[in-house]
């Protein structure tokens, strides 16, 4: 589950370790550039170079995106970069959980500009974060 170009190196990773990717979700495709042009998302075009099932709802809150979703019977979620929360239906589909790959040192972090906030904090040192995830925007163990 991911959306911009941070989250791409994370699928091809699990690609080259060997994990099957039952299915692909990101965002839906959005007006970009000047043209304002409908583009497809970093990690949608990915997955379509590589001849994956590709899932773009407009909102994780309704009954037939859960039932779509856990018929794919993953074993996990990995998500980097998605945009938006997971409900709890969703959390509970994966067996082993939802693991969240997050572009800061949490919690100091959280949200969704976590690199530009370090760099507008002046951090020096920086990192990424894995967490299992629960309901809240960047939490859990």
């Amino acid at each position: 589950m991911g959306t911009p170009e941070f989250a791409v190196p994370v699928a091809k990773r699990l690609l080259e370790a060997g994990h099957r990717l039952v299915g692909v979700y990101t965002q839906p495709d959005k007006p970009a550039g000047r043209g304002r042009r409908i583009r497809p998302t970093p990690v949608k075009r990915f997955a379509q170079e590589r001849g994956l099932a590709v899932f773009q709802p407009k909102s994780l809150t309704d009954g037939k995106t859960w039932a779509a979703m856990a018929a794919l019977e993953p074993d996990a979620s990995v998500v980097a970069a998605y945009g938006k929360l997971l409900p709890r239906p969703v959390l509970d589909i994966p067996q082993l959980g939802c693991l969240n790959i997050h572009p800061s040192l949490l919690p100091r972090h959280r949200g969704a500009s976590p690199v530009a906030a370090a760099i507008l904090s002046g951090d020096e040192v920086t990192g990424v974060s894995v967490m299992l995830l629960d309901e809240g925007l960047d939490t859990g163990p």
